[in-house]
């Protein structure tokens, strides 16, 4: 892909530039950085996901607001629970990567599954099947972007970016 897999938006502090970017700063701030862990595709994994990204943001020292903080760790919960619930069949691990970069704050979730969920509106009977439509919702308010996109061995990445500076509504 030309994106490598990363869709559009913020890149991470050590992503070697495309021919068209810019280079990264030389002098990186100290929150500044790229972590990735691996988990089952079982319901425990998504409270162990939000619990390790809320403490990954707050070891760093991230200087993320409380909303964009509470807004990211809604959409990693609702990214994990897609995972768990659509992908396990096929991919029994999912991965969370987290990139922080000067202002801005990336969480992505890969699986195996090479199915492309798409944010449908759905029956507002329904009590779930609304995640992505959540997802994109929050990093709208945001000020942020999402995408999804296709790995190089077949599976997905779901992605959401959000400015560190912008509180939600």
């Amino acid at each position: 892909m030309d994106d490598q897999g990363c869709g559009p938006g913020p890149r991470p502090q050590g992503h070697q530039p495309l021919p068209d970017e810019e280079p990264a700063d030389p002098d990186p701030l100290p929150y500044e950085g790229v972590w990735r862990f691996t988990a089952p595709c079982v319901e425990a994994s998504v409270p162990q996901a939000r619990r390790a990204v809320r403490d990954l943001l707050l070891r760093q020292g991230v200087p993320v607001s409380r909303d964009v903080a509470d807004g990211m760790l809604l959409i990693v919960s609702e990214l994990v629970t897609n995972a768990v619930r659509h992908a396990a069949v096929l991919s029994p691990t999912f991965a969370v990567e987290v990139a922080v970069g000067a202002d801005w704050l990336r969480v992505s979730v890969e699986d195996n599954h090479p199915y492309r969920p798409t944010a449908l509106v759905t029956d507002h009977g329904q009590t779930g099947g609304r995640g992505l439509l959540l997802v994109r919702e929050i990093t709208r308010e945001a000020g942020g972007a999402c995408d999804v996109a296709r790995t190089a061995n077949g599976g997905k990445v779901i992605w959401a970016a959000l400015p560190l500076s912008h509180a939600l509504p």
